[in-house]
């Protein structure tokens, strides 16, 4: 039981990280454009934050029982995981890199469930077909779509930003920066949704698991009957309590900020616009939605990066800050590979001591 709660707070922290560490994917764009202040973007993006976070729980349900065999999975694999996730979201935001917090939790589970399973990777669940024939596993809903969101964010963000400038070349500057400064903060609030509805349930869906895993080994079944919420019997049923606490901590981090990671994401990259801004957060919102309601956990973070960097690219290619870029390229290569590693190391030494 105490391994559970020291779970159960890894968990929040992990959740709250991420959104200070990921406020930069809602009001990055917003911030810079000067459509609204740092304190209000972060006070905006923290209520659609909370609100998305309550719209569903497909996400959810793919990190509690899609990637790793739940047999593979024990208390400490989870509290492992979060270790391993915490600990490069943090190297990553002293840095002022926007790494995926994502990929980070993913990597870190991956990581520690081969080492609870000593090394055999048949627990890793790589293509598999659920209940109703729905694609499963880490290549359809972790490895296709962080190579395809950051592409289709790219493409998208410069298609609608050449559709805008086709259809603005005839409005003054003022009337666009008017326009577009009111519409930015609703693709903010969009953005804002769907890093909510996204993100929020990774972690939804990594405490899902632990209480499935702690119902399955019989670390409740000495509680009262006061705590039967804790007894989770499917790792596809997410508890409300635990939708709400996580919806409620990733608001609160959110409204922490973010401050370097929102210098990289709004000022370092490529010089934006309100018209820019709104381009490239509505393209991103729309596909995080998109993968939100397939259950897919994209990284919100390569997705609103590479919208802007397809907004900055349709001007010229030369307007987006590459060396820059280079950074962040390399600190999403190293996501997946240095948590796994990280999850992986920490379960066995842990298992040393506890």
């Amino acid at each position: 039981m105490t391994l559970f709660l020291l779970v159960l707070l890894a968990a929040l922290v992990f959740e709250y990280i991420n959104g200070f560490h990921d406020t930069a994917n809602a009001i990055a764009t917003v911030v810079s454009t000067k459509v609204l202040t740092p304190r209000a973007a972060i006070v905006w993006a923290a209520g659609w934050n909370l609100v998305g976070a309550l719209a569903g729980t497909a996400v959810a349900k793919t990190i509690s029982g899609g990637l790793v065999e739940p047999s593979a999975v024990t208390m400490l694999t989870v509290f492992s995981a979060l270790l391993g996730a915490i600990i490069w979201n943090l190297f990553t935001w002293w840095l002022g890199l926007p790494s995926s917090s994502s990929h980070a939790l993913i990597g870190g589970l991956c990581g520690a469930s081969l080492a609870t399973a000593q090394g055999n990777w048949h627990v890793l669940i790589w293509a598999a077909k659920d209940a109703k024939g729905a694609a499963v596993g880490l290549w359809p809903k972790v490895v296709l779509p962080m190579v395809s969101s950051p592409l289709i964010g790219f493409i998208g963000g410069a298609l609608l930003m050449w559709f805008l400038m086709i259809v603005l070349r005839k409005v003054t500057p003022r009337i666009v920066n008017l326009i577009f400064g009111k519409a930015q903060l609703l693709s903010a609030g969009f953005m804002g949704f769907g890093h909510g509805s996204n993100d929020a349930q990774k972690t939804m869906g990594i405490i899902t698991l632990a209480l499935f895993t702690g119902t399955a080994q019989g670390v409740f079944k000495d509680l009262p009957e006061w705590a039967s919420f804790l007894r989770v019997t499917s790792d596809k049923h997410v508890p409300f309590w635990v939708v709400l606490t996580c919806a409620l901590t990733m608001a609160a981090g959110t409204a922490a900020g973010g401050w370097r990671i929102i210098r990289t994401m709004g000022h370092k990259m490529v010089k934006l616009q309100p018209v820019n801004g709104f381009a490239a957060e509505t393209t991103a919102a729309l596909i995080i939605h998109g993968a939100s309601t397939m259950g897919i956990p994209v990284s919100t973070t390569h997705v609103i990066s590479t919208s802007i960097m397809g907004v900055g690219a349709s001007k010229r290619l030369s307007a987006v800050k590459w060396g820059v870029v280079e950074r962040i390229v390399w600190a999403w290569v190293l996501t997946l590979p240095v948590t796994g590693l990280l999850g992986y190391g920490l379960e066995r030494f842990l298992k040393l001591w506890m």
